[in-house]
């Protein structure tokens, strides 16, 4: 049974029976925001545990006004709502990008909140590389609109091999994606709280354990971000699977869902 609701304008989804008494994971996708993100670990992560599933503010099915200014920090706030709305005194998180940028401020500034962390193909701080990608992507969605930045997404997002293999999919989506698109204005204000991101200097600070997952040929994301992550923080450990690219907890599931409950399961 799903259970859902809606608290300050996010959508939020409960899976995997009652929270009362149990360990509840919390996933936070990226930048497109929603919660469908996650469908290819919803399997494995139900038949062992409750999971929350929302919508960040500005996408999906959440309310599609931001604040301003707006931050990584309003994301993590955000999650603090959902969390509060379940009755949640804590959670793990699982973060993809953006989502576990906003799980690493979560840690700093709501440190009771959270159990364990998943940080999938996050970074600490702004990096020549990232801004290179989304600078790319600004100017797409402002001089060539919200159709060709849609069309070029799976190219930061996927391996070319699996972009070739999965072509027919790709096609059937975009219209989709195109459709569910976020205001301009809201998708520029999200990149551009990514890329004022920086907690380089609080990493030691942040006692949790974290799980840092990567993959080795991430076309967004240096795979150097992770193992900064990884080395800076007190109690984390790697994970950098060989192929997948920025989305593969997508493209090969079966190897981030093993390690993801290997860590929950774990003693850290």
């Amino acid at each position: 049974m799903i259970v859902s609701g809606t608290v300050d304008g996010l959508h939020y989804e409960q899976h995997g029976g009652p929270i009362a008494g149990r360990e509840v994971v919390l996933m936070s996708s990226g930048l497109g925001g929603s919660g469908v993100f996650w469908a290819p670990q919803m399997d494995a992560l139900t038949a062992k545990y409750p999971v929350v599933l929302y919508d960040h503010r500005g996408t999906g099915r959440s309310a599609r006004e931001l604040p301003s200014p707006y931050a990584v920090q309003d994301m993590a706030d955000d999650m603090v709502k959902v969390m509060n709305a379940l009755g949640l005194e804590r959670a793990h998180v699982v973060g993809h990008a953006a989502g576990g940028n906003a799980g690493l401020a979560l840690a700093l500034s709501h440190p009771d909140r959270l159990g364990k962390l998943v940080v999938v193909n996050g970074w600490s701080r702004p990096d020549p590389h990232i801004r290179r990608c989304f600078d790319t992507r600004i100017h797409l969605l402002n001089d060539s609109g919200v159709q060709a930045y849609v069309h070029a997404q799976p190219i930061f997002l996927y391996p070319a091999t699996w972009l070739s293999e999965n072509h027919a999919r790709l096609q059937l989506e975009e219209p989709h994606h195109v459709a569910g698109f976020p205001r301009r204005e809201v998708m520029l204000a999200r990149i551009q709280a990514l890329l004022d991101f920086d907690i380089d200097e609080d990493l030691p600070r942040i006692p949790h354990p974290v799980l840092v997952s990567a993959s080795s040929d991430d076309m967004l994301v240096p795979v150097t971000c992770s193992q900064r992550l990884a080395d800076r923080l007190p109690n984390a450990e790697l994970q950098v699977a060989p192929w997948g690219g920025h989305g593969f907890t997508v493209t090969d599931p079966e190897t981030f869902n093993a390690a993801l409950l290997g860590f929950l399961e774990g003693d850290g």
